[in-house]
């Protein structure tokens, strides 16, 4: 099995997009686990804008399940209690979204090391910077900063 975050539409927009001629619709990141068959399981995620259910079923695609309790949805006081204390106080200080925190936990569960997930990101004058942390291996993980010219 492999994890992957990707993006979802919603059907709700940003407030300073609904005065646009052609306003687009509210994207955000879900962490969908891919089977040894290449199928995504299905689940449940939650739009960060508007509140509502998705039922996420394959890449980038998803369905509103108007009406559906979120009790199907995993939070980040769910994965809190899942890994150690010293991670957790990691993602929460970076403020990570909860797809970060499923790709941790995922890595956790399935022992997927090494990997590197980004805390943080930054573009300013055509230079990306930030922070990724490297999970090397149970409890073995670090921050370290990085930064890059962008090229066009």
């Amino acid at each position: 099995m492999k994890g992957l975050k990707h993006l979802i539409e919603c059907h709700c927009m940003l407030p300073q997009y609904r005065n646009k001629a052609n306003p687009s619709y509210h994207q955000f990141v879900v962490f969908s686990v891919i089977d040894k068959g290449d199928s995504v399981i299905p689940k449940h995620s939650i739009c960060n804008n508007c509140g509502v259910v998705h039922n996420v079923y394959d890449i980038g695609k998803s369905e509103i399940l108007a009406g559906q309790e979120t009790g199907a949805v995993m939070q980040k006081e769910d994965i809190k209690l899942m890994i150690p204390s010293s991670l957790s106080d990691i993602l929460a200080s970076y403020d990570c979204d909860i797809s970060t925190w499923e790709h941790v936990l995922f890595i956790i569960q399935n022992s997927n090391y090494p990997e590197k997930i980004t805390l943080n990101r930054n573009i300013d004058e055509g230079i990306v910077s930030g922070k990724i942390l490297n999970l090397d291996g149970p409890n073995r993980y670090i921050i370290q900063p990085y930064s890059a010219r962008l090229t066009t």
